[in-house]
């Protein structure tokens, strides 16, 4: 009750806050994933940005959960704890919310902060309204759709990265406001450097420990319905870890990218050596030193297009995924590489990976995919909105 009563009160003087006071000027807050570590288009936009503005004006709204582990990394941003009374003060006054998630429906916008929804990936699966229904604990399907178009109506800007997108964001979060068709200003680093084998090389030894072998990138979808009771999910592991480095060379490596709420569940007991849990690491990153991803129905697939390397995908419960989940708007028969549909195909496509090096057969699915959902990546979005952010002030 007493915990109700706070959260009232502390809503009450943000609401209140964000309506009476005017904005700053040139202030900006950032958050990446409502509150994580700063990463993904937000990251990709500051780093631009800083390069023409002051660093007194631009601040991180961080989880207090995560402010520690984010001051360490990152000891020269402005970092504020998520709900803080000074966070709620700078929301209240940004000129600027450049966010990458939806926020909390309490939280009032000033009516002359700008709102540039960056959002974070090309839907394959079905998404806001258009999914039919909502496996998520502690909502409903019509509550979640409520909740997302009010959200959605306070973006001024929504960053969109290929046409593909712009028709399925115009539809799931009926936008109405300005699509900025300008490709995700976190690709713009994997665009300038896929082909700086100096930079890769170098990735290579920091993450993995050695710049020798193959680097294999494992990076699957979350799954909705992967829980257990509210706040707590499970991984589960489709494939057998010695079977699959069995088709492997000993130099190459295995790299787990999951979800960061199941990364602590994956069991890797005996083959450290060979296999590395990376669930903090910079995505792209992992994408330049890696010479294969497989996947499954993750949008990591449209981003790794962009580096021209092999794909393969292992959608081991596609039939539940499909009918029981969300759904795709793609037809997946044309993803742009093999598709393993039971664990040993997994292991023969790996196997044939490693003798050959690609997948020759795929190269004009792949060549057309890249096209699809790569054209308006040229390296130069984070550079546009730190511009529009400039012009606006």
């Amino acid at each position: 009750m007493i915990k109700k009563i706070i959260n009232k009160v502390f809503k009450t003087i943000f609401n209140s806050t964000a309506t009476v006071f005017p904005i700053r000027k040139q202030l900006v807050l950032f958050e990446s994933f409502n509150g994580k570590l700063p990463s993904d288009n937000p990251y990709a936009i500051y780093q631009e940005l800083i390069k023409q503005t002051k660093k007194k004006n631009l601040y991180w709204g961080i989880k207090r959960a995560n402010i520690k582990e984010a001051r360490a990394q990152y000891p020269d941003l402005n970092l504020i704890p998520r709900f803080s009374l000074r966070w709620i003060w700078l929301a209240a006054r940004a000129n600027f919310w450049v966010f990458n998630s939806r926020m909390p429906n309490w939280l009032k916008k000033n009516k002359d902060t700008i709102y540039i929804q960056t959002w974070h990936g090309t839907p394959l699966k079905k998404l806001g309204i258009d999914i039919q229904d909502v496996a998520m604990p502690g909502t409903s399907t019509e509550q979640y759709k409520k909740n997302f178009i009010f959200e959605t109506n306070r973006w001024d800007y929504l960053i969109v990265p290929n046409e593909y997108s712009k028709r399925i964001f115009k539809q799931a979060f009926q936008f109405q406001n300005n699509m900025l068709e300008i490709g995700y200003p976190r690709n713009d680093e994997l665009v300038n450097n896929r082909n700086n084998e100096k930079l890769q090389s170098e990735l290579k030894k920091k993450i993995i420990g050695k710049d020798k072998g193959r680097v294999i990138l494992y990076a699957p979808t979350w799954r909705d319905d992967y829980f257990i009771k509210k706040g707590s999910y499970k991984f589960f592991m489709p494939f057998d870890l010695e079977k699959t480095l069995n088709c492997l060379d000993e130099e190459d490596t295995l790299i787990i990218r999951p979800h960061y709420l199941v990364g602590d569940s994956i069991d890797i007991k005996g083959y450290e050596n060979r296999v590395k849990v990376c669930i903090n690491e910079n995505i792209n990153e992992l994408y330049l030193i890696s010479d294969l991803l497989i996947t499954d129905y993750s949008s990591v697939m449209f981003d790794f297009a962009i580096l021209k390397r092999p794909m393969m995908f292992y959608p081991y419960d596609m039939a539940h995924y499909k009918e029981k989940l969300r759904g795709f708007y793609l037809d997946y028969n044309e993803v742009p590489g093999p598709i393993a549909e039971d664990e040993e195909s997994f292991y023969r496509y790996i196997r044939e990976f490693i003798s050959q090096g690609k997948f020759s057969q795929y190269d004009d699915k792949a060549q057309k995919f890249e096209q699809l959902f790569c054209r308006w990546e040229n390296g130069v979005a984070s550079r546009k909105i730190s511009k529009l952010i400039v012009k606006k002030n």
